[in-house]
């Protein structure tokens, strides 16, 4: 007879993106609500629940490691895989794994039912709204749109969140309002592709509109952005400075030649125009991308183009991403793959130049004072993020948890900038 689990406890663990971030923040509450108890990842729990990412071979390998690690701290946990790997390859997990439970994008909203009818679980819904444990009420993250249908080559997240929807209005503008209640300074709206939401005739800009006008959320950002998303009216509504001046906008390859065959329906000249269309509207914005290399048949002379965009644009930051081939994309059979070493080269390159455009990105605000919204302390110092997302680090004494503070900002420090407390 399998034993019944009593409010049994259940580790959180994510991986990927802000949006497998908000899918956790999201099931957290529901399994609180439910009656389960929450703990940290390490710590001993009956049930360990992991958002799983693929969107790499290192994001399945990593996925594997922390469900290992898992098992290893506590020979008798459950093991629950969720999200993006699960969908790809749920037998991976299953049968090499020995995941217990293995719950792909299209069943990830029965996550308590399936836990209940798997492991005879008892539970008693709480009376009220628990809070989150070890919560610092700094920044939430809210998710209002899933799925994908653009099929770039090289991307496996169409085959993993096939199923495109948006969240209602009215519940995105609820959940944002119950964030601020709780004492949240910053809400993250996060999805697949936001730039598409579309519910009940609202698009992005109308409900970016709406939660500025209806909530009193203190600082509103948006997770990431395609160009073909960006217009000038959306961006007209950051005149609004609770929105912060931060745009994640996927660039994937600064050549012409290497977009068309990564299936990106856009050019480098109207990538161009949309940076300085928003630098031109957004003071001290802060423009951050996603850039592939090694991508199979990219000569030296296409690296060479992205390279050189990269270093023109300027970014306050660059994601660098090797390229790793997805089953069942179109890239992944594609003829002329880069020698590891080439790719290895490439990368070195490109990651000195995300340094170097970052660092005199920061360089440009020393000596200003802004606004910091503080998140965690360690060893003495405290770190906290400006809206336009320079990590910041200070010294003080007092417990600056979730606090919007300026601050002077006085040197380069770590992967950021060091300050003062104005």
């Amino acid at each position: 007879m399998v034993k019944r689990l009593e409010r049994p406890a259940v580790a959180l663990d994510s991986l990927g993106c802000k949006l497998n971030q908000a899918e956790v923040q999201q099931l957290a509450r529901q399994l609180l609500a439910a009656g389960y108890r929450l703990v940290a990842p390490d710590d001993r729990a009956d049930i360990y629940i992991l958002n799983t990412c693929t969107v790499t071979h290192v994001a399945d390998r990593k996925s594997r490691h922390m469900l290992r690690m898992a098992r290893r701290r506590n020979p008798h946990v459950r093991l629950v895989a969720i999200g993006c790997y699960a969908g790809r390859a749920p037998g991976e997990l299953e049968k090499i794994e020995g995941v217990d439970l293995v719950i792909d994008n299209a069943r990830k909203s029965q996550v308590l039912q399936l836990l209940e009818d798997s492991f005879s679980i008892n539970t008693v819904p709480a009376a009220t709204s628990p809070a989150l444990p070890q919560d610092n009420r700094t920044r939430a993250f809210i998710k209002v749109q899933d799925g994908c249908r653009n099929f770039c080559a090289y991307c496996i997240v169409p085959l993993v969140r096939s199923h495109v929807e948006s969240v209602p209005v009215e519940h995105v503008l609820a959940q944002v309002a119950e964030r601020v209640a709780a004492g949240y300074r910053e809400v993250v709206l996060t999805g697949t592709e936001i730039g598409t939401y579309s519910y009940g005739g609202v698009d992005l800009k109308g409900l970016l509109a709406r939660i500025l006008a209806e909530t009193a959320v203190p600082r509103l950002r948006l997770s990431s952005l395609q160009p073909a998303e960006i217009s000038p009216e959306l961006i007209g509504l950051w005149s609004d400075p609770r929105l912060c001046p931060h745009f994640h906008l996927s660039l994937q390859s600064g050549s012409d030649a290497m977009l068309v065959r990564m299936n990106r329906r856009y050019s480098t000249a109207d990538y161009r125009r949309l940076v300085s269309l928003i630098r031109d509207s957004v003071p001290d914005v802060a423009v951050t991308t996603d850039v592939i290399v090694g991508f199979p048949g990219e000569t030296d002379e296409e690296f060479q183009e992205s390279y050189n965009f990269c270093r023109q644009m300027r970014f306050a930051r660059i994601h660098v991403f090797p390229y790793s081939p997805r089953p069942g994309t179109e890239a992944a059979s594609m003829p002329r793959p880069i020698p590891a070493a080439v790719k290895k080269e490439r990368t070195r390159q490109m990651l000195a130049l995300a340094e170097d455009s970052a660092y005199s990105y920061r360089q440009s605000f020393l000596n200003r004072t802004m606004e910091v919204l503080w998140e965690q302390k360690s060893g003495g110092i405290w770190s906290g993020l400006t809206d336009n997302y320079i990590r910041v680090y200070a010294r003080s004494s007092e417990d600056l948890t979730g606090r919007l503070s300026p601050v002077r900002l006085v040197k380069q420090y770590r992967d950021g900038v060091f300050g003062t407390l104005a």
